[in-house]
């Protein structure tokens, strides 16, 4: 178990020091590929709770009270794993089910804003540590059914659900297979209407490559995609999306295989799914984003018209990336009696 605030970046560590390539982020440091504190440097050691104090001085966030985090697995009926951070000792308050390409560590500045609230931050199939599926479905469905597996044995009393893009759709299976798992739902930036014209960048990224041959590459291909994050942000990303091999390239953590012939990957069959949900259900929309637009929430709005709708200025689709203090506080909304 880590604790927020038990390494804090200083000059002298070499694995939580902030490290830019040849650009200022928020601590303005830049370091060579010769000096330990660089990814490539061959004593660089990734360490997955390192970056914590990182984040809340980014975000202007209070170290104290601690936060306990501790990395679980969970093995599923089949023989895979699914792995997660559980956040806090206390049952856990909140399920965090993250997006296509990315970890459970996208949610460390929300769940760092939501101390001392305990939360469970799944690795979805395929991505992060969790197993890899022989089968290569990787659709919400199938994802739902080994989330709900987890949940009921980790989280069984869990208040919320947040899931974003993939994580959100997901959610959404999950909530209309196994209601008694999803009392309240939040999708994040996503809706059974998203198309690939309409996720056009999010899909032009992680198609992209999937070796590079240095962190530099790696780092300036996310910088383009993601030209208003924070060099901070996007390298802690990075170390906890990708890993340096042997010979010092670096890749990408989760499935790039092509998808299996069962993969269900079309969404727009949730849409049934969204009418049968009794649970509340939030979506947050990313004011800059074009994953969800307006027909979108028009036919939300027709399925389920109890949801509700709310968009965060200046958010792109990764609203937990660009505004996590904003989504921390609507999820503590959503949390709050009455």
């Amino acid at each position: 178990m880590r604790h927020c605030g038990d390494r804090i970046p200083s000059g002298d560590d070499p694995i939580a020091r902030p490290w830019f390539p040849g650009r200022a982020g928020c601590h303005n440091h830049v370091v060579s590929e010769f000096e330990p504190g660089h990814p490539d440097h061959p004593d660089f050691v990734y360490d997955e709770f390192s970056f914590f104090a990182e984040n809340c001085e980014e975000y202007d966030l209070e170290l104290d009270p601690p936060v306990v985090v501790e990395r679980i697995d969970h093995e599923l009926l089949d023989g895979r794993t699914l792995s997660a951070l559980r956040w806090g000792s206390d049952p856990v308050d909140v399920v965090f089910l993250h997006g296509g390409a990315q970890n459970a560590h996208t949610w460390d500045t929300v769940l760092l804003g939501l101390r001392p609230t305990a939360a469970l931050a799944i690795d979805l199939p395929g991505h992060g540590r969790s197993s890899w599926r022989e089968d290569r479905r990787y659709d919400p469905v199938a994802a739902a059914e080994d989330v709900a597996e987890m949940v009921q044995v980790v989280a069984p009393g869990a208040r919320l659900v947040v899931g974003m893009s993939l994580g959100g759709l997901t959610a959404t299976s999950l909530a209309a297979a196994r209601p008694d798992l999803v009392p309240r739902l939040v999708a994040v930036d996503i809706t059974p209407g998203v198309t690939r014209d309409k996720a056009a960048e999010v899909h032009a990224f992680i198609e992209g490559p999937q070796s590079f041959a240095n962190f530099g590459e790696i780092f300036d291909r996310t910088v383009e995609f993601n030209p208003t994050r924070s060099a901070a942000s996007l390298r802690r990303g990075i170390l906890h999306n990708a890993h340096r091999r042997p010979d010092g390239s670096w890749q990408w953590n989760y499935d790039r295989r092509p998808l299996g012939a069962g993969d269900g990957r079309d969404p727009a069959h949730l849409w049934d799914a969204i009418e049968s949900i009794e649970a509340p259900l939030l979506l947050v929309r990313g004011g800059t984003s074009p994953v969800v637009d307006d027909d979108d929430v028009t036919e939300l709005l027709r399925r389920k018209p109890d949801a509700r709708v709310v968009v965060v200025d200046g958010a792109g689709h990764s609203v937990q990336g660009d505004r996590p203090l904003e989504l921390r506080d609507l999820l503590v909304d959503e949390l709050s009696p009455g």
